[in-house]
């Protein structure tokens, strides 16, 4: 299968992390998730990428055991706990498949499970949302981000473009970017203009959780596998399995990711 090198636009932006960046990962993890900090709690970050979430969780006292699928996200993530927390014996990195379920299941139970942006590039997002359900303890709690459905044509076409981007060469792969940044861009550049931000200002600033807006472009160019659900299903997902809905932020039905906080009731 043809799969998006997440590991490697995730080393890129580690050049860019500072206590900016972090201090805002570490503001989303407090808000979806209500607290002020995460002392005395274990945190699984599924799909760890560049390792800003475990370290943010880390950094609000948990307990944490990252792993992913990439290599060199496992890599991104060693980098930062050596770089934060040399010989820590409270955060664990280690290689692993989502969809490996002798593997989760070997994981044990945590209080709070964090995969964001992760089970729809699997290529089967529903078993790997089902995987992590087994990895929530009771009375523990499930932060997932899956990408918002826009309807069949406009899925199709995006899955279309993630996989010709897998398959091309570096030339390819190099057009395929540099158009889509410059439409995504100007498009920014025409908003912004006509609410009177300054498109300078906009372009510069830290993202939400973070984030990068270069990388995520890239991210989102290259992506593959690719999947999207709409809210109401991941909802009935979870149900169906004795989860309760504490938090949902949506993208407003637009292009992104749709944010859960699910509790697994205490038996």
């Amino acid at each position: 299968m043809e799969r998006f090198e997440f590991g490697k636009n995730w080393r890129s932006f580690l050049k860019h992390l500072d206590d900016r960046r972090i201090t805002e990962a570490q503001k989303s993890l407090q808000t979806m998730l209500d607290c002020n900090d995460l002392q005395g709690k274990t945190f699984l970050d599924a799909g760890c990428g560049s390792g800003l979430f475990s370290l943010s969780a880390r950094m609000l006292g948990a307990s944490v055991r990252s792993f992913d699928y990439d290599s060199d996200s496992v890599e991104c993530t060693r980098l930062l706990k050596q770089r934060y927390f040399p010989d820590d014996d409270k955060w664990e990195v280690t290689e692993g498949d989502l969809l490996d379920i002798k593997f989760v299941s070997e994981l044990g139970k945590y209080d709070i499970v964090y995969c964001w942006g992760v089970v729809h590039h699997t290529g089967q997002m529903w078993k790997a949302m089902d995987n992590l359900s087994l990895a929530v303890k009771d009375g523990g709690r499930l932060f997932i981000s899956v990408y918002n459905r826009r309807g069949t044509i406009r899925t199709a076409l995006t899955t279309w473009r993630k996989r010709e981007y897998s398959r091309s060469t570096i030339l390819g792969k190099t057009v395929i970017l540099t158009s889509y940044a410059i439409y995504f861009l100007l498009k920014k550049f025409i908003v912004d203009v006509l609410r009177f931000n300054n498109p300078l200002k906009s372009y510069l600033r830290i993202g939400p959780r973070g984030m990068s807006m270069w990388h995520d472009i890239v991210d989102w160019v290259g992506g593959y596998p690719f999947e999207t659900a709409r809210p109401e299903e991941v909802f009935d997902f979870y149900r169906k399995r004795g989860f309760i809905l504490e938090h949902l932020k949506t993208c407003g039905g637009g292009l992104g990711c749709n944010e859960f906080v699910f509790q697994k009731p205490s038996s």
